[in-house]
């Protein structure tokens, strides 16, 4: 019997197979295990232990059997699903998943994984069923970075029915998930009932889809080209868009933007619902305003004519507090940094490092009273979230600087005649 496979990849990199034990992952590691340039690459295999059904353990098993045989390395991982956390078992144990992957690919290797021509099609129909525009239409991409290599999906243009000819005609094993009958999830009910209606009427249903979805990437591609060239011309900084040059764009292509300068942070992606915050209340709000919009860990805040992308867990703790003598990089848990530059010695004796707690008062080089560091932050513009995570020095009760921005008469003197200075770095989104 002919294979409907394709033939194994000619250029080969290392990979790690996401390896189920299911039909469509069992399929994919044969097919890459019968390459001998592949094994020469690399080729070895993660299974995910869920824990959500009673056969995981069983499933566990035969994956290490398989892998045993076929003479490939595999590791076990077990994760923990969260059950009440608002987003459904389907998807918290996908996030699980993601995370688990992420954590063990090794920079430069491919996460090989077995979607199929039937997973782009549902994906299509899932994502045109929540009104996607064409990013969410264009589905799943042969490859797309991620942790520190890069997915790949060799099957993603071949149908499941060709995975299964080629799994009975090779006499391979693989498990049958039960959750796999049921239709409580959106994709199980189209799997099990919409697309086979479809494929009576018309019988390919599963490649048009894919195809739609193949063109919607090739659109995808160049309005990204085009929001990466906006994108600059409106950025003033990392993470930061001057609010002016924005409202320059057409509203169309500034809801792209917004989603583009969002999606390229790392940090969750920006709802519809954050758009419409940012068109409706952020962008027509005074100068001066202080309006922002905050979703799932992450914020966009207008401040003096800019929007700012942040975290929001960006602050010292209240009560947090350490000594430092100055001689190596202090790390700070917003993720900045803190150091003296100009001498090896340090301190000549360690100072202590903590949060601000408001109402503090600093005296200046030539003053002879001290002042709030309220104000004085305030007249040098450093962003309200920054004066959250300045790191402040003190000696005993007196404060002697913040971070790099304010300089005390009693540190002053000190620095000058060891030709040193402080550099401080506040975490980034």
């Amino acid at each position: 019997m002919t294979s409907l496979l394709p033939p194994p990849p000619s250029v080969v990199h290392p990979v790690l197979v996401g390896f189920s034990g299911g039909l469509d992952s069992t399929v994919l590691l044969h097919w890459l295990a019968t390459s001998a340039a592949q094994r020469t690459a690399g080729l070895r295999a993660v299974h995910i232990h869920h824990g959500l059904q009673e056969q995981a353990d069983a499933w566990t098993v035969h994956c290490t059997q398989v892998c045993a045989r076929w003479n490939i390395a595999l590791r076990v991982i077990r994760v923990q699903v969260p059950r009440h956390q608002g987003q459904g078992l389907e998807a918290a144990a996908r996030h699980a998943r993601r995370d688990a992957f992420a954590s063990q690919l090794l920079p430069g290797e491919r996460l090989a994984l077995a979607h199929h021509r039937d997973d782009q099609a549902e994906t299509f129909l899932l994502r045109a069923l929540r009104g996607s525009g064409v990013d969410g239409l264009a589905s799943m991409q042969v490859t797309s970075a991620f942790g520190a290599g890069t997915v790949w999906r060799p099957l993603l243009e071949v149908p499941r029915s060709a995975l299964r000819a080629h799994a009975q005609a090779e006499g391979l094993e693989w498990i049958e998930d039960p959750s796999n009958a049921s239709d409580d999830a959106d994709r199980n009910f189209l799997r099990l009932h919409v697309l086979p209606q479809l494929r009576q009427r018309w019988p390919q249903a599963d490649a048009a889809f894919a195809r739609s979805a193949a063109l919607s990437a090739q659109s995808q591609h160049l309005l990204d080209s085009a929001d990466r060239d906006a994108l600059e011309r409106c950025s003033v900084g990392p993470g930061v868009i001057d609010c002016a040059r924005l409202m320059r764009q057409p509203v169309e292509r500034r809801a792209r933007l917004l989603r583009h300068w969002v999606r390229g942070s790392g940090l969750p992606p920006l709802p519809a619902a954050g758009v419409e915050a940012v068109e409706r209340e952020l962008l027509p709000a005074a100068h001066h305003a202080d309006a922002q919009f905050a979703w799932q860990g992450a914020r966009i805040r207008r401040w003096r004519g800019q929007l700012h992308l942040l975290s929001a867990s960006l602050a010292l703790p209240a009560d947090w507090s350490v000594h430092w003598d100055g001689r190596a990089p202090l790390a700070l848990p917003d993720g900045g940094e803190l150091r003296l530059l100009g001498t090896t010695d340090g301190f000549d004796t360690p100072v202590q490092i903590r949060a601000r707690r408001g109402g503090e008062r600093i005296q200046l080089p030539g003053r002879t009273h001290s002042h709030a560091l309220k104000d004085l932050l305030q007249q040098q513009g450093l962003p309200p979230w920054q004066r959250r995570q300045l790191p402040l020095l003190f000696d005993e009760d007196t404060l002697l600087a913040a971070g790099d921005r304010v300089i005390g008469a009693a540190l002053q003197p000190w620095l000058l005649a060891h030709h040193a200075q402080l550099q401080w770095t506040p975490g980034a989104a």
